[in-house]
């Protein structure tokens, strides 16, 4: 297989992780990339792929459309395209409108985003500050975040955030390009100013 990221799957992989390998492609639809990358170090793969089956669920306030938003929010907070790419699919499914996918990509302040509830204006922020680099979380976030939510959906949150940054510095630095699951979202994300850390509109 001829990668187009940084680097090339091992030519010869566990048998153990080409079934896993075989049930994600399954599951995708598709030959994907990552996890052949993944096969030059077994512990590191199977480490990821129980990281993806402990994706958060919706749940009480923990809704598939505020789901949606935090994993595309921090796939464009962290300029993944890969990321994006992924969890662009379906959004409308998921409650989500153009308008809404769009604000996100540029990075507009969630407080700007008037078809967004108090709540989901308040686990957005919270993504974007645990995205930021370096992770700034202010009191004042984390405060209003826990205003809105119950302890267990608060860690479900940052559980949530902090999986698709995993996976936005992993595939970004094996330079792991979209795989096509979206044919809504085909820009790149603007990326953060080396400056002041930040992209688009506060």
């Amino acid at each position: 297989m001829n990668s187009p990221a940084f680097i090339a799957p091992p030519q010869k992989i566990n048998p153990l992780l080409r079934i896993f390998i075989w049930i994600a492609d399954k599951v995708a639809g598709k030959k994907l990339l990552p996890p052949r990358l993944l096969a030059w170090a077994p512990k590191v793969a199977i480490a990821s792929g129980i990281l993806e089956a402990a994706a958060t669920k919706p749940e009480g306030r923990l809704t598939p459309r505020l789901l949606k938003l935090l994993r595309l929010q921090v796939s464009f907070s962290a300029s993944c395209a890969f990321c994006f790419d992924m969890n662009a699919v379906d959004y409308e499914q998921a409650g989500l409108t153009t308008a809404e996918v769009q604000a996100l990509q540029k990075l507009t302040s969630p407080q700007k985003i008037r078809s967004l509830s108090a709540t989901e204006r308040a686990a957005l922020q919270f993504a974007i500050e645990v995205t930021a680099t370096p992770i700034a979380v202010r009191a004042e976030t984390a405060a209003e975040l826990r205003s809105h939510f119950s302890e267990r959906e608060y860690l479900l949150i940052a559980a949530t955030c902090a999986q698709v940054n995993y996976w936005a510095r992993l595939m970004q630095g094996l330079g792991v390009p979209p795989a096509g699951f979206s044919d809504r979202c085909t820009s790149t994300p603007r990326p953060p100013s080396p400056l002041n850390g930040e992209g688009g509109e506060r």
